[in-house]
């Protein structure tokens, strides 16, 4: 198994597979309410069934090149996590995500691990445009969005129903010229 560090605190990014189901858990017992705040992870990794479900679920779509997952590491220890929920290589599309339990948060994990998927789907893969959905109440995740040099696109009012409230979606995207630019100016 590969691991790519994201800087000199030691964190590390790794795919995320089925035999982790255990750790998945945990981390996801550690951070679920955090996380459950904005997305539904939190609720749809419950127990080990349907952790290992969900992991498994993200290798059958990395078999099929409809999606990935990748976990953060810090210490040994998962902490968080990037993906492409959807990822459509014929169409130069994907949509990138993210999680991160408490412990983990403010130390600029998920923007270092977004930065290498990101730049691995867009330089190894041709992807065109990569978009970003966050609710307009997740201000960490916008945040993100912005660090990543993603233009806000829109809103799609009241469009995701969560635990029995429907919150409006902010969606960002970042098309490959304008992160080669950015790129290329940052060197």
């Amino acid at each position: 198994m590969f691991a790519i560090s994201l800087g000199d605190d030691g964190a590390e990014l790794r795919p995320l597979e089925p035999f982790h189901a255990e750790e998945f858990l945990a981390h996801m017992d550690r951070g679920r309410e955090f996380v459950g705040q904005h997305i539904g992870l939190a609720d749809a990794v419950a127990d080990l069934d349907s952790a290992a479900a969900y992991l498994r679920s993200y290798a059958e779509k990395a078999a099929n090149d409809t999606g990935r997952l990748y976990g953060i590491w810090t210490g040994g220890t998962l902490v968080g996590g990037v993906l492409f929920r959807t990822f459509d290589a014929a169409y130069g599309t994907a949509e990138a995500g993210c999680w991160l339990e408490p412990s983990a948060a403010g130390k600029g994990l998920i923007t270092r691990a977004c930065r290498v998927i990101i730049d691995w789907a867009i330089e190894e893969r041709g992807i065109h445009r990569v978009e970003w959905y966050a609710s307009t109440k997740n201000e960490p995740s916008v945040a993100v969005a912005r660090r990543l040099g993603m233009t806000k696109e829109g809103v799609l009012r009241e469009n995701y129903p969560y635990r029995g409230v429907r919150a409006d979606t902010e969606v960002w995207a970042v098309l490959a010229p304008e992160w080669r630019a950015a790129k290329a100016e940052a060197s």
